[in-house]
């Protein structure tokens, strides 16, 4: 059930004398977001990618995509995880669905509209997936122009909204080339434990690659550290090392540990509703303000 409560005070950046921010870093000045202005929309696409799983992608897709919402801008999810867990966080059980992404990206005889759905939000809707979209991958292999197709499915409809964010599989295989290559922008959701931060080289290569070969247009959004625990030295060392190695590609904001975000999986909600006034939904709304400013710059 979600909880009644007003938003928290203070964000990271409206504090009037900021400081040192959680990456150890000055906090810059970054404007609050307004309202997009009246017009035509051409969505920005935002892959978030990382090879290894567990690491927040499909928490940081969900809450993310509620906080961008709450600045009053439309946002479809895409779920491109055989797995169907950005679909389940949003309440939908996999396992009953008659529709999927997999029939978008391998059949003539379903509409965009036929598949997408809403969600808790408003404003927020969802391209669902299941199991069935492990199958693409292997049907994929023979086509013309692979690595094209979820771009040939999102392109004619940026015009509806003002981000597209990609969940993407636990793998650097096709489907997340394809994500790569419909993309804008990647974000990196990067668990602060030694383990995935020794992975980040490898995803970086990959993303090299499709900008060189497939996508030149792709940046760069930044790297989030999630699941950090300043109790930990474990924690601070390697948020150190990720700031030392990337810099301003860092995001500001760090996403926390806390016991908020598996109650919000069963609930089916984001945490900007659930517990809207929890630290996680500030960190969230902190990152939205981040990512549009980038997003404007890029």
């Amino acid at each position: 059930m979600s909880q009644s409560r007003e938003k928290s005070e203070l964000g990271l950046f409206d504090l009037e004398a900021p400081g040192i921010g959680p990456t150890g870093r000055p906090l810059p000045h970054i404007p609050e977001v307004t309202p997009p202005a009246p017009g035509p929309k051409r969505a920005q696409i935002v892959a978030m990618t990382n090879q290894k799983g567990g690491v927040g992608k499909t928490t940081t897709t969900i809450n993310l995509g509620a906080a961008l919402v709450e600045t009053g801008r439309k946002v479809l999810l895409v779920d491109f995880d055989p797995q169907g867990s950005l679909s389940v966080g949003l309440g939908v059980n996999p396992h009953t669905l008659e529709r999927s992404i997999y029939n978008l990206l391998l059949s003539k005889d379903y509409t965009f509209d036929d598949v997408v759905l809403d969600t808790v939000v408003d404003g927020l809707d969802l391209l669902p997936a299941n199991i069935d979209l492990s199958a693409a991958e292997v049907q994929l292999v023979s086509e013309v122009a692979r690595e094209l197709t979820l771009k040939r499915v999102l392109e004619p409809v940026r015009d509806r909204y003002d981000y597209i964010l990609i969940d993407c599989a636990p793998s650097l295989g096709l489907l997340t080339v394809n994500a790569l290559t419909a993309a804008d922008g990647v974000l990196i959701p990067l668990e602060c434990e030694f383990f995935a931060l020794r992975g980040v080289a490898l995803l970086t290569d990959t993303i090299a690659k499709v900008t060189d070969r497939l996508n030149a247009d792709l940046q760069m959004i930044g790297i989030l550290a999630t699941m950090f625990d300043s109790r930990t030295l474990h924690s601070r060392e390697v948020l150190d090392r990720v700031v030392e190695a990337f810099g301003d590609k860092v995001f500001h904001t760090v996403i926390r540990r806390t016991v908020k975000f598996p109650e919000t999986t069963v609930a089916g909600e984001p945490i900007t509703s659930y517990a809207t006034s929890s630290a996680g939904a500030q960190a969230y709304r902190d990152l939205a303000r981040e990512v549009v400013n980038r997003c404007r710059a890029v």
